[in-house]
């Protein structure tokens, strides 16, 4: 049976709900993608009616595979962790829970590790060989490692321990802005420190720097000083949806 050339991914995020149909030859989108704010009630029933008025939004996507990224930890398509969304999520089968939704298989996976995926194969990452650590810049700090191509799944590297803090809390894009610090201030006195950590750590063949604030990468990657060759991501906002929809081609399952 010959692999789908095309299929749906769906990208879950504490502010918005993302789809779009992605030909998976060239992780590119086939139409423009459609976004619904995430409700304030973010409990798995809300989101799911979400995640089906997308997928009926692009009625053609219709026999391909579907993938949907998660903002937590996710084994065998069940939600552990929600920091973005309603606790109730916790425990929650979403793979079930949105197949039933989108009334085909559906895939679930961190949304990390959907970007990461994407990035291996579309973007910075690709071709490169080793390990691969993707770090993504927002409201907190998602984490992912892919080695030799291969994906390793549900890494909470944002959350490590650093100087008695939680990482996150202070290397976060969120923090910066929290914290009204200019773009070297960042750089020199949160980023450095966390990549110097997590370098320490992982010892990464390449890093790569996703979420919105790559786009500025120019304002803060040269700051850095450490020995990791550190890139910003090629598809940015479009990883996830991108992520997910390969995944899902793939029938990846998150183990």
């Amino acid at each position: 049976m010959s692999q789908p050339t095309t299929g749906l991914g769906i990208d879950i995020g504490g502010s918005g709900i993302k789809g779009a149909p992605v030909d998976l030859d060239s992780g590119e989108f086939v139409r423009e993608r459609i976004k619904i704010l995430t409700p304030d009630d973010s409990g798995p029933e809300a989101v799911a009616a979400i995640v089906a008025q997308i997928a009926e939004h692009f009625p053609e996507t219709l026999g391909g595979p579907v993938g949907v990224t998660f903002p937590g930890v996710v084994q065998n398509g069940t939600v552990h962790t929600a920091a973005n969304l309603d606790k109730s999520w916790v425990g929650t089968d979403a793979r079930a829970l949105f197949t039933e939704a989108v009334g085909r298989p559906a895939r679930v996976l961190n949304d990390a590790d959907a970007a990461a995926l994407a990035e291996a194969r579309y973007g910075a990452a690709k071709d490169v060989h080793g390990t691969v650590l993707m770090t993504t810049l927002g409201t907190g700090i998602g984490t992912a490692l892919v080695v030799d191509g291969r994906l390793v799944p549900n890494t909470e590297f944002g959350h490590l321990e650093i100087d008695g803090h939680d990482a996150e809390s202070r290397a976060s894009s969120g923090a910066k802005e929290r914290d009204g610090l200019s773009y070297p201030e960042w750089a020199n006195e949160r980023l450095q420190r966390y990549y110097r950590v997590i370098e320490d750590l992982v010892w990464p063949d390449l890093i790569v720097v996703g979420g919105g604030v790559s786009r500025k990468a120019h304002k803060f990657l040269p700051l850095l000083d450490i020995r990791t060759p550190i890139v910003p991501a090629v598809l940015r906002n479009t990883a996830g949806i991108v992520g997910a929809t390969l995944a899902a081609a793939q029938g990846l399952e998150v183990p």
